[in-house]
């Protein structure tokens, strides 16, 4: 029996690292981006605020500044001169994308070979994703999604797919939450959450005032809120029924736990469960 304690307590200890840690200070796997986040005391304005724990190099922030940038082979003058306020957004936005070590629980795998990685729907806050919208009213572009279907074959002067026809941003992006979840084939999400809530990202935000993202990569990272981390402390010890594995028929009695608490939920043993609608865990149907 002693066996069986320290292995469910082995489990119970390293439960946190399970919880969503490897998801935290993460830098995507792209052509672009380092491989883990570190200082860069030599970024390029916009992407300053990711100065102390930054996924990209000076030279990518430098790039990021450029009309025509080589990090992806585009040009924000293919409809003529944005306005400089909306020119703004999006450099912004690709600073947050390349710089952002808070981005790991939005990360998926792209492309046959699953090497490549991007975001898909990074929750950008409402303020974002409105200012980001009236800024670029008055400036002009000729698609909805500007993932691909460009074609640079005529030089940069003439990038336009056949038939494209570049109109202000409201006629491709009618609302805030079209321009924020259409402009990068739903890297960003519009989210209803606000600044400070704690629930959103900013995609630029005072360096002076510390990095408001790494708290909501956190929440996200973390378990699901209908399944609590925890439940209430333990005043006596409480005996449970648990299985070595789901399918073995093998199944110990009389484990102890400790009387001090609170006990948090051990993910990856499903078979070990928990009464939560009571003050404390109690007493179990057999498992097995």
């Amino acid at each position: 029996m002693e066996r069986w304690w320290q292995l469910l307590l082995g489990l119970w200890t390293v439960m946190p690292v399970w919880a969503g840690d490897e998801l935290l200070n993460v830098c995507m796997k792209t052509k672009h981006h380092k491989r883990e986040p570190g200082p860069e005391d030599k970024l390029y304005e916009e992407c300053i605020p990711w100065a102390e724990k930054a996924c990209c190099t000076a030279s990518t922030s430098w790039h990021a500044h450029l009309d025509v940038s080589l990090l992806y082979n585009f040009s924000l003058l293919h409809c003529g001169l944005m306005m400089p306020g909306c020119e703004e957004h999006f450099i912004q936005a690709v600073c947050f994308y390349e710089c952002s070590p808070n981005l790991g629980p939005w990360i998926q795998k792209v492309g046959s070979s699953g090497q490549g990685e991007r975001i898909r729907d990074a929750p950008l806050c409402r303020e974002d994703c409105e200012q980001w919208w009236e800024d670029c009213r008055t400036s002009y572009t000729c698609r909805s999604d500007w993932l691909g279907s460009w074609d640079w074959s005529r030089g940069e002067e003439e990038p336009l797919p056949a038939g494209a026809a570049c109109r202000p941003f409201p006629r491709y992006f009618p609302t805030p939450a079209a321009l924020c979840q259409r402009i990068w084939s739903g890297s960003f999400q519009a989210s209803p959450a606000r600044r400070g809530s704690g629930r959103c990202l900013q995609k630029w935000f005072e360096p002076a005032r510390g990095n408001p993202n790494e708290a909501v990569a956190r929440l996200f990272a973390a378990p699901p809120a209908s399944l609590p981390a925890t439940v209430p402390p333990i005043k006596q010890q409480l005996t449970f029924p648990f299985c070595v594995s789901p399918s073995s028929a093998r199944c110990g009695r009389g484990v102890q736990l400790p009387k001090a608490g609170p006990v948090r939920r051990l993910r990856g043993l499903p078979w070990l469960l928990l009464d939560q609608e009571q003050s404390a865990p109690s007493r179990v149907q057999d498992p097995c």
